[in-house]
Order: structure tokens, then sequence, then C-alpha cells
């Protein structure tokens, strides 16, 4: 992913050790390898997808592109979880708001990642939400759009038109069969001016995908960066949404900041592979 200039200097939040193996890894650097070849996106890049699509079809007011994205988020089954509580004393911040760095304290050994792709467990994540709020306004959405509620605008936009309403109808039926698997998604509801730190582990040599998912009331900047506190990928633009794949090259945790530019909250969802 092309990186984009960064006017919100991100670094990492936390330093997290794993149990060494037998033979000590070099855990140097950034935990990022070379993605394998075939290695194609998932769900979360999916769902990404969908969500942009139909955000140009409710512009167009299009009923087939809308369809589109409706069909788009009903082939992914995604699983919704809670994250744990993650310890604000593992992060340290400047009153600006401006600088992360990592705790000079002596790591923890955490348990070992647990990824949905090895027995169907749902990834573990956790999270801390930093810094007071600067409004109020709750914004218009409460989270980003369902496929259920993309076939109800495709149908209202469809309106008299039987062939495009009978389209609708079957892609509804449809949606449920040979959904891809394995994604996994948090909801947070992020006021202005606040700013969340997730942490997600994975394991090293499994692709990886993170996307941030936002319901379009407020500008979202956000930064993945691993334990070392490289960054992975970022954007700050005018955009509330993510999307990130690489392979990292240890057992590890990931750092995810996001943080609300906006002058309302902004109910985004984090999603995993």
């Amino acid at each position: 992913m092309k990186l984009k200039a960064l006017s919100l200097a991100l670094a990492t939040t936390a330093l997290a050790a794993l149990t060494l193996p037998v033979l000590a890894q070099d855990k140097t650097g950034t935990n990022a390898g070379v993605t394998a070849e075939g290695a194609t996106p998932g769900g979360a890049a999916t769902m990404g997808l969908a969500q942009d699509l139909y955000a140009v079809g409710l512009a167009q007011g299009d009923a087939v592109t809308v369809l589109a994205a409706a069909k788009l988020a009903a082939s992914v089954e995604v699983a919704t979880a809670e994250p744990a509580a993650l310890d604000a004393a593992k992060v340290t911040v400047t009153d600006d708001q401006a600088t992360f760095r990592a705790k000079k304290a002596a790591p923890a050994a955490p348990a070992a990642p647990a990824p949905m792709m090895n027995d169907g467990t749902p990834r573990a994540a956790s999270k801390v939400t930093l810094f007071s709020a600067t409004s109020d306004e709750e914004g218009a959405a409460e989270a980003p759009v369902t496929a259920e509620a993309m076939f109800a605008k495709a149908a209202e936009l469809a309106a008299d038109d039987e062939a495009l309403l009978g389209l609708i109808e079957d892609a509804q039926a449809e949606g449920s069969r040979g959904r891809i698997g394995g994604a996994v998604q948090w909801l947070s509801r992020l006021p202005a001016g606040m700013t969340d730190v997730w942490e997600v582990p994975f394991y090293g040599n499994s692709y990886a995908e993170v996307a941030i998912v936002g319901d379009g009331d407020a500008n979202l900047d956000v930064a993945v960066t691993d334990e070392n506190g490289n960054v992975i990928c970022y954007d700050v633009s005018w955009s509330d949404k993510l999307y990130c794949d690489w392979t990292p090259s240890w057992d590890g945790y990931f750092y995810v900041t996001v943080q609300n530019m906006g002058g309302s909250r902004n109910s985004y969802y984090l999603m995993t592979n």
C-alpha cells in the first residue's frame, strides 16, 4: 500500500513480547514479509469494497450499483465480537495527541494469537479509547450499512421496475449461499476528537488483513503499526475507510490507531480476516 504524507504523527502504542521458541527468532525490524503469490483479499476487503460501491450507487441514485454492493456485502460471513479492554498504561501520549510511544516497561508474555483460520475461534482484540470528545454530535448513522439495508435501498431505487425488483429478490435469496467465511468485526462508536487504539494478534507467515469501515459521518485518520513501532500502513485522507494487507514475518501483535478528526461521532467497524 502506498503511504501518504503523514500529518498525524503516529507511532507504536505498546511493546508486546511473545514466548520465545527454542531457537530465538529475530523480531527486530518491521514485522512484514513478502506476501505469498496467490494470496487473495478476503472478507475484510470485500466488505470495504461493498461500502464504497454502495456510496457511489447512492450518490448516483443507481439501483443496479446499490444491488451490486448488496451482493458483495451479503457474500461475506462475518462474526461480530466484543473487544477486551486494553490497559491504558501500555499507551503513552503527549498532550497534543500527536505522538504515540512505546512504554518503557517490562513486557508481558501474552497468550499465543488465535486467528480464526486455525480452529474457528474468533481472533482476540483489545481496545482503549483516549482523550476527550470535542463534540457531542452523535452523527446520522449508527454503523456502516448492512447488506439487508443495501437490498432495501436497491428496491426503493428500482421503484416500479419489475425486472430489476425480481433480480433484487433473487440476489437476496442467493445471498446466504457460498459465503466467504473467516472475517470478524468489532464495532466502535468513536466521538469527535477521541482516539481508539486496538491491539490485534496475527500469526507469522499467514496472510493478514485489517479494514476500517466507517459510517460516513466523520473523517477518520488511521495507522497500523507493528510491536516495534514500524508503520505498516496509514491513511490521513478525507475518508473513514482503510484497507491494509500484509504478511507478518513472526507471531506478533499489531496496533491500529483510529482518530476521529471530524465534528461528530463515527460508528465504524474494525475488521480482520
